[in-house]
């Protein structure tokens, strides 16, 4: 399993973030994880995944705004889709689609709460239907917040270190679509969270990532001001 972490997780003393990926998919018997960090007006830092699909799952979130992590977010409870052919999940039918294409069959998000707030959430996937019990629901839930200080941290210390460098797998932890909305929103003069959902808005139109979009808007060229009718 090709695994993705931040590379200072060694020089802090905690647990590599690649690790915490792969133990809780093996605690569950999925095919893969990937753990995000939720920041403020949206912002979301990819703190690590197992693999490719798990790295391209967590990035379709993003860019449309919809997933089992976004509904695991707002209602701070576990997000169990054993079977994404069911129907049972209309509240997010693009990603639905796009995670079936990439080979997905079920879908699984645990919030994770510092607390009483939830401040991030660990996805799962499987390549096939899978059932979960109610004890490895339970177990899922607890090691999703056991995580949750470590998660925290790596995604704390790669914005605060500008001259790091990024496995070449890694999403640089979103940190250009993070940079790449503080600069559409001083284009737009918009809030962040409208500059963001004008950036993922964009890169769905054009069939792009976002962090493809982002890097054109960090790069300066792509300015949103000149895109407006």
């Amino acid at each position: 399993m090709d695994e993705i972490e931040h590379p200072q997780a060694s020089r802090r003393g905690l647990p590599a973030s690649g690790t915490l990926c792969s133990e809780i998919s093996a605690a569950l018997d999925l095919s893969g994880a990937s753990i995000t960090v939720f920041g403020l007006d949206s912002q979301q830092s990819t703190v690590c995944a197992t693999d490719r699909i798990a790295l391209r799952a967590d990035a379709l979130q993003i860019e449309l705004g919809e997933g089992p992590r976004w509904q695991a977010q707002h209602t701070g409870k576990a997000v169990i889709v054993p079977d994404l052919a069911s129907g049972v999940h209309k509240a997010w039918p693009m990603f639905t689609l796009e995670a079936r294409e990439i080979g997905i069959a079920a879908a699984f998000a645990f919030p994770m709460y510092m607390g009483t707030v939830v401040v991030g959430a660990v996805d799962l996937y499987s390549f096939s239907t899978k059932f979960l019990t109610q004890a490895q629901i339970s177990l899922g839930l607890s090691m999703a917040s056991r995580a949750a200080s470590a998660a925290v941290h790596r995604a704390t210390d790669s914005a605060n270190e500008h001259d790091s460098t990024e496995h070449r797998m890694a999403p640089a932890l979103r940190r250009e679509v993070h940079q790449a909305t503080g600069m559409i929103q001083a284009q737009l003069d918009a809030t962040a969270t409208e500059a963001f959902a004008r950036l993922r808005s964009h890169a769905f139109s054009t069939g792009r990532s976002i962090d493809d979009v982002a890097r054109d808007v960090v790069g300066r060229t792509l300015d949103f001001s000149t895109l407006l009718d």
